[in-house]
Protein backbone atom coordinates (compact mmCIF):
# COMPACT_ATOMS: atom_id res chain seq x y z
CA UNK A 1 0.00 0.00 0.00
CA UNK A 2 2.73 2.88 0.61
CA UNK A 3 2.90 2.73 -3.57
CA UNK A 4 0.00 4.07 -3.06
CA UNK A 5 -0.08 6.66 -0.44
CA UNK A 6 -3.53 8.20 -1.15
CA UNK A 7 -5.60 5.01 -0.88
CA UNK A 8 -3.62 4.35 2.82
CA UNK A 9 -3.97 7.96 3.61
CA UNK A 10 -7.64 6.85 3.11
CA UNK A 11 -7.47 3.73 4.54
CA UNK A 12 -5.79 6.20 8.00
CA UNK A 13 -9.06 8.31 8.10
CA UNK A 14 -11.75 5.62 7.37
CA UNK A 15 -10.54 3.10 10.33
CA UNK A 16 -11.24 4.93 13.55
CA UNK A 17 -15.18 5.56 12.18
CA UNK A 18 -15.50 2.12 11.79
CA UNK A 19 -13.77 1.13 15.29
CA UNK A 20 -17.62 1.01 17.04
CA UNK A 21 -19.24 -0.68 14.44
CA UNK A 22 -16.47 -3.84 15.18
CA UNK A 23 -17.69 -4.14 18.72
CA UNK A 24 -21.19 -4.20 17.55
CA UNK A 25 -20.41 -5.99 14.33
CA UNK A 26 -18.33 -8.63 16.06
CA UNK A 27 -20.72 -9.45 18.96
CA UNK A 28 -23.69 -9.49 16.62
CA UNK A 29 -22.01 -11.74 14.08
CA UNK A 30 -20.74 -14.12 16.87
CA UNK A 31 -24.69 -14.18 17.78
CA UNK A 32 -25.68 -14.67 14.23
CA UNK A 33 -22.97 -17.93 13.46
CA UNK A 34 -23.74 -19.01 16.63
CA UNK A 35 -28.15 -19.49 15.84
CA UNK A 36 -27.10 -20.46 12.32
CA UNK A 37 -25.77 -23.42 14.82
CA UNK A 38 -27.98 -24.05 16.71
CA UNK A 39 -30.33 -24.61 13.88
CA UNK A 40 -28.14 -27.19 12.12
CA UNK A 41 -26.24 -25.07 9.74
CA UNK A 42 -22.38 -26.21 9.65
CA UNK A 43 -20.45 -23.05 9.68
CA UNK A 44 -19.83 -22.70 6.17
CA UNK A 45 -23.33 -21.36 6.10
CA UNK A 46 -22.90 -18.08 8.47
CA UNK A 47 -19.70 -17.84 7.01
CA UNK A 48 -20.72 -17.63 3.02
CA UNK A 49 -23.90 -15.28 3.65
CA UNK A 50 -22.19 -13.04 5.63
CA UNK A 51 -19.64 -12.75 3.17
CA UNK A 52 -22.55 -12.59 0.37
CA UNK A 53 -25.79 -11.18 1.51
CA UNK A 54 -24.29 -9.05 4.02
CA UNK A 55 -27.45 -7.93 5.40
CA UNK A 56 -27.86 -8.93 9.24
CA UNK A 57 -31.10 -8.57 9.81
CA UNK A 58 -32.57 -10.51 6.78
CA UNK A 59 -29.61 -13.25 7.46
CA UNK A 60 -31.00 -13.78 10.53
CA UNK A 61 -34.92 -14.29 9.10
CA UNK A 62 -33.47 -16.14 6.13
CA UNK A 63 -31.85 -19.09 8.44
CA UNK A 64 -35.43 -19.58 9.39
CA UNK A 65 -37.02 -19.29 5.83
CA UNK A 66 -34.44 -22.18 4.77
CA UNK A 67 -36.23 -24.11 7.18
CA UNK A 68 -39.42 -23.93 5.52
CA UNK A 69 -41.20 -25.08 1.92
CA UNK A 70 -39.21 -23.40 -0.62
CA UNK A 71 -41.36 -20.29 -1.17
CA UNK A 72 -39.72 -17.65 -3.41
CA UNK A 73 -42.77 -15.22 -3.57
CA UNK A 74 -42.52 -14.80 0.13
CA UNK A 75 -39.20 -14.66 0.37
CA UNK A 76 -39.55 -11.63 -1.99
CA UNK A 77 -41.31 -9.88 -0.19
CA UNK A 78 -40.31 -10.28 3.07
CA UNK A 79 -36.59 -9.45 1.96
CA UNK A 80 -38.12 -6.28 0.49
CA UNK A 81 -39.98 -5.51 3.96
CA UNK A 82 -37.24 -5.72 6.24
CA UNK A 83 -34.49 -4.26 3.96
CA UNK A 84 -36.85 -1.71 2.14
CA UNK A 85 -34.72 1.40 3.82
CA UNK A 86 -31.81 0.41 1.55
CA UNK A 87 -34.07 2.21 -1.21
CA UNK A 88 -33.61 5.33 0.68
CA UNK A 89 -29.66 5.22 1.53
CA UNK A 90 -29.20 4.80 -2.16
CA UNK A 91 -30.84 7.76 -3.40
CA UNK A 92 -29.28 9.99 -0.47
CA UNK A 93 -26.08 9.05 -1.31
CA UNK A 94 -26.50 9.52 -5.14
CA UNK A 95 -24.40 12.88 -5.11
CA UNK A 96 -21.98 10.91 -3.07
CA UNK A 97 -20.84 8.15 -5.06
CA UNK A 98 -20.17 10.05 -8.18
CA UNK A 99 -16.92 10.06 -9.39
CA UNK A 100 -15.78 7.23 -7.40
CA UNK A 101 -15.05 4.98 -10.27
CA UNK A 102 -15.59 1.21 -9.98
CA UNK A 103 -15.48 1.09 -6.53
CA UNK A 104 -19.54 2.14 -6.83
CA UNK A 105 -20.35 -1.25 -7.42
CA UNK A 106 -18.79 -3.18 -4.42
CA UNK A 107 -20.39 0.62 -2.16
CA UNK A 108 -23.97 0.04 -3.76
CA UNK A 109 -23.46 -3.70 -2.21
CA UNK A 110 -22.36 -3.17 0.68
CA UNK A 111 -24.53 -0.53 1.68
CA UNK A 112 -25.59 -1.31 5.02
CA UNK A 113 -27.04 1.15 8.06
CA UNK A 114 -23.77 1.75 9.53
CA UNK A 115 -21.70 2.23 6.53
CA UNK A 116 -24.43 4.80 5.51
CA UNK A 117 -24.52 6.55 8.67
CA UNK A 118 -20.57 6.73 8.23
CA UNK A 119 -20.22 7.37 4.34
CA UNK A 120 -23.47 10.11 4.75
CA UNK A 121 -22.13 12.17 7.73
CA UNK A 122 -18.85 11.89 7.77
CA UNK A 123 -16.42 15.07 6.69
CA UNK A 124 -13.98 13.48 4.84
CA UNK A 125 -10.76 15.74 4.61
CA UNK A 126 -10.16 17.29 1.55
CA UNK A 127 -6.20 15.70 1.11
CA UNK A 128 -8.53 11.95 1.41
CA UNK A 129 -9.91 10.64 -1.69
CA UNK A 130 -13.72 10.44 -0.87
CA UNK A 131 -14.07 7.24 -3.05
CA UNK A 132 -11.53 5.22 -1.43
CA UNK A 133 -12.70 6.56 2.41
CA UNK A 134 -16.33 5.28 1.60
CA UNK A 135 -14.40 2.08 0.05
CA UNK A 136 -12.75 1.06 3.26
CA UNK A 137 -15.42 2.39 5.32
CA UNK A 138 -17.86 0.02 3.61
CA UNK A 139 -15.07 -2.96 3.16
CA UNK A 140 -14.26 -2.48 6.96
CA UNK A 141 -17.35 -2.86 8.25
CA UNK A 142 -18.04 -5.94 5.75
CA UNK A 143 -15.09 -7.47 7.16
CA UNK A 144 -16.10 -7.05 10.75
CA UNK A 145 -19.11 -9.21 9.86
CA UNK A 146 -17.98 -11.62 8.20
CA UNK A 147 -15.13 -12.12 11.04
CA UNK A 148 -17.91 -12.07 14.03
CA UNK A 149 -20.15 -14.84 11.99
CA UNK A 150 -17.24 -17.20 11.05
CA UNK A 151 -16.02 -17.11 14.99
CA UNK A 152 -19.97 -17.63 16.03
CA UNK A 153 -20.00 -20.30 12.71
CA UNK A 154 -17.04 -22.48 13.87
CA UNK A 155 -17.14 -22.29 17.79
CA UNK A 156 -20.75 -21.68 17.97
CA UNK A 157 -20.87 -25.89 18.99
CA UNK A 158 -18.45 -25.09 22.04
CA UNK A 159 -20.31 -22.11 23.62
CA UNK A 160 -23.82 -21.87 24.95
CA UNK A 161 -25.45 -18.84 26.57
CA UNK A 162 -28.20 -17.18 26.24
CA UNK A 163 -28.39 -13.96 23.43
CA UNK A 164 -31.25 -12.61 24.26
CA UNK A 165 -31.13 -8.75 24.26
CA UNK A 166 -28.02 -8.96 22.26
CA UNK A 167 -29.13 -6.88 19.64
CA UNK A 168 -29.53 -3.42 21.71
CA UNK A 169 -25.86 -3.10 20.90
CA UNK A 170 -26.90 -2.01 17.37
CA UNK A 171 -29.85 0.18 18.54
CA UNK A 172 -27.51 1.65 21.04
CA UNK A 173 -25.04 2.20 18.50
CA UNK A 174 -27.61 4.17 16.64
CA UNK A 175 -29.14 6.17 19.44
CA UNK A 176 -25.49 7.54 20.12
CA UNK A 177 -24.93 8.40 16.24
CA UNK A 178 -27.74 10.85 16.11
CA UNK A 179 -26.86 12.58 19.52
CA UNK A 180 -24.25 13.31 17.49
CA UNK A 181 -25.13 14.34 14.52
CA UNK A 182 -27.63 16.64 16.58
CA UNK A 183 -24.89 17.87 18.27
CA UNK A 184 -22.25 18.81 15.50
CA UNK A 185 -24.95 19.22 12.82
CA UNK A 186 -27.14 22.05 12.07
CA UNK A 187 -29.88 20.37 10.41
CA UNK A 188 -32.11 20.26 13.36
CA UNK A 189 -34.87 20.72 11.54
CA UNK A 190 -34.87 17.30 9.36
CA UNK A 191 -33.68 15.28 12.40
CA UNK A 192 -36.60 15.91 14.27
CA UNK A 193 -39.36 16.09 11.13
CA UNK A 194 -37.41 12.09 11.17
CA UNK A 195 -37.59 11.46 15.10
CA UNK A 196 -41.12 12.71 14.87
CA UNK A 197 -42.69 11.20 12.08
CA UNK A 198 -41.40 7.98 12.97
CA UNK A 199 -43.34 8.56 16.65
CA UNK A 200 -46.51 9.03 14.98
CA UNK A 201 -46.06 6.12 12.66
CA UNK A 202 -45.21 4.16 15.43
CA UNK A 203 -48.14 4.75 17.23
CA UNK A 204 -50.40 4.56 14.63
CA UNK A 205 -49.19 1.54 12.51
CA UNK A 206 -47.60 0.01 15.86
CA UNK A 207 -43.94 -1.44 16.56
CA UNK A 208 -43.70 -4.47 13.56
CA UNK A 209 -45.13 -2.18 10.90
CA UNK A 210 -44.32 1.37 11.37
CA UNK A 211 -40.45 1.69 9.16
CA UNK A 212 -41.85 1.65 5.98
CA UNK A 213 -44.71 4.19 6.97
CA UNK A 214 -42.45 6.06 8.61
CA UNK A 215 -39.87 6.13 5.46
CA UNK A 216 -42.17 7.30 3.20
CA UNK A 217 -43.50 10.35 5.49
CA UNK A 218 -39.58 11.38 6.23
CA UNK A 219 -38.94 10.76 2.42
CA UNK A 220 -42.75 13.24 1.29
CA UNK A 221 -42.18 15.99 3.55
CA UNK A 222 -38.04 16.31 3.48
CA UNK A 223 -38.56 16.40 -0.17
CA UNK A 224 -41.18 18.52 -0.10
CA UNK A 225 -39.80 20.76 1.99
CA UNK A 226 -36.25 20.48 1.13
CA UNK A 227 -35.49 24.02 -0.32
CA UNK A 228 -36.46 26.16 2.69
CA UNK A 229 -34.53 23.88 5.25
CA UNK A 230 -31.70 24.18 3.15
CA UNK A 231 -31.73 27.90 2.64
CA UNK A 232 -32.34 27.72 6.45
CA UNK A 233 -29.15 26.31 7.23
CA UNK A 234 -27.27 28.48 4.64
CA UNK A 235 -28.45 31.38 6.92
CA UNK A 236 -27.50 30.02 10.06
CA UNK A 237 -23.71 29.04 8.63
Amino acid sequence: MKRYPHIQLAFKAAFPYTVPIFAGFLFLGIAYGIFMNSLGFHAIYPILMSFLIFAGSMEFVAANLLLLAFNPINALFLTLMVNARHLFYGISMLDKFKGVGNKRWYLIFGLCDESFSINYSAKVPKDVDKGWFFFFVTLLNHSYWVIGSTIGGIFGSLVVFNTEGLEFVMTALFVVIFIEQLMTGKKYASALTGLGLSTACLVVFGGTNFTIPAMLAILGVLTLFRRPMEKKVEVTA
